[in-house]
């Protein structure tokens, strides 16, 4: 009877709350695209703050050079 439950009619919205429960497939491609963009953003920060690492060990090396 399980397959044919939709024939004897009855309730929309409480058939519709219960086969349709748990996120859309947009939910889904927005919380995956939320998170590669997270990622991204890490790896950028980590980049950026290397690069300004490296900027500064240069910046001391140029000082002491000139002031050595």
């Amino acid at each position: 009877m399980g397959a044919f439950s939709w024939l004897k009619g009855g309730n929309d919205r409480q058939l519709a709350a219960t086969s349709y429960s748990g996120p859309s497939a947009s939910e889904t491609a927005d919380r995956k695209k939320q998170a590669k963009a997270r990622k991204t953003r890490a790896k950028d920060v980590a980049k950026a703050a290397r690069a300004g690492e490296a900027w500064e060990d240069d910046d001391r090396r140029r000082e002491r050079r000139r002031h050595g």
